[in-house]
């Protein structure tokens, strides 16, 4: 069995490739820069160079191959547009090539966002039948990556998985907030209880072998979580005692996060490096609910998460020491 990976050497598409290869199958990858393997490097991966946006470079990269996993997209980004061009108008171009020179592909699966959905507007978790209101340039390109593959859905098979947050060795994103809790500081948004779901990346990749392996309806999507609903509080609790040490609780005001976020926008303008806190960042970290309903996942796909809050929390900080991040 053959599989293509784009965004193999990010945080999550090198852990499924590291799992396709050990489950037995060929894995090609499409690499903007195959001189820059990072955690693939000395893997037997087949590397075709090229990029989502560039269309001659797809039909190469999708012949022949079983299974498609896009998870290449910008997270954070300088220009709002890029996230359109890169996380939208990328999923277009490689589903149209799939179409057109992969008549035979098993399932393509698309690594979509629960950024996507957009938060819980009551109490409950979002489930997949309710409306999409995503709230941040990076949600709503998710959302139209969605889209373009849904308009294929009768033509080509394909699964989407939209994670809650994600997080585990070699994620640079959550690690931030690992940093500050080692420096013994543990923010919070003042005067808001906020809740969350949240996935370790191990059962992310579960999910994925999951989507693409079992005789699944074209165009079903998925919510993908640990299971357990979570505080705010309750991720740097963890992340605090992964660490074995105590930290201060610092409230922060919502306005405060808003001002960080506009300068930080501001400056990475200037200097074309994207912040780690946007606009619209900062919005998505101002709603009260971002907990998702992963019964869908767990009655058709078969999945059970394996790792909970405390122990994924354990096994990075473990990884973070390890590599000298912290």
């Amino acid at each position: 069995m053959k599989s293509l990976v784009t965004g193999a050497t990010g945080f999550i598409g090198s852990h499924l490739v590291e799992f396709l290869l050990q489950k037995g199958l060929e894995v090609r990858c499409l690499l903007r820069h195959p001189d820059q393997l990072g955690w693939l490097k000395g893997l037997p991966i087949q590397i075709i160079k090229g990029d989502c946006l560039e269309k001659n470079s797809l039909p190469a990269a999708v012949q022949g191959m079983d299974y498609v996993f896009h998870l290449a997209g910008v997270t954070r980004a300088v220009h709002a547009e890029t996230y359109f061009s890169v996380n939208a108008q990328g999923t277009d171009h490689l589903v149209r090539a799939c179409l057109q020179h992969n008549p035979d592909l098993k399932r393509f699966v698309l690594l979509s966002s629960q950024a996507a959905a957009g938060p819980g507007v009551t109490n409950e978790k979002k489930k997949e039948t309710d409306p999409c209101r995503p709230v941040s340039p990076y949600g709503e390109s998710k959302r139209m990556a969605e889209e373009f593959c849904l308009k294929y859905s009768r033509e080509i098979p394909l699964a989407i998985l939209r994670p809650s947050a994600v997080y585990g060795p070699r994620d640079r994103d959550i690690y931030a907030q690992f940093k500050l809790i080692a420096k013994r500081i543990k923010p919070v948004l003042k005067n808001q209880v906020q809740q969350i779901s949240f996935c370790y990346v191990q059962d992310v990749i579960q999910a994925l072998w999951l989507a693409a392996r079992n005789p699944l309806k074209s165009g079903e999507i998925f919510f993908i979580s640990d299971g357990h609903d979570y505080r705010i509080a309750d991720i740097g609790d963890a992340f605090e005692k992964a660490l074995n040490l105590k930290a201060l609780r610092l409230p922060v005001p919502k306005t405060l996060v808003s001002a960080m976020a506009f300068f930080s926008g501001f400056i990475s303008k200037f200097s074309g490096k994207p912040a780690l806190i946007h606009p619209g960042r900062a919005k998505e970290m101002a709603q009260k609910n971002w907990l998702c309903d992963m019964t869908k996942a767990q009655t058709m796909l078969g999945f059970n998460p394996e790792f909970n809050l405390m122990q994924g929390a354990a096994l990075t900080a473990a990884w973070y020491k390890k590599q000298n991040w912290l």
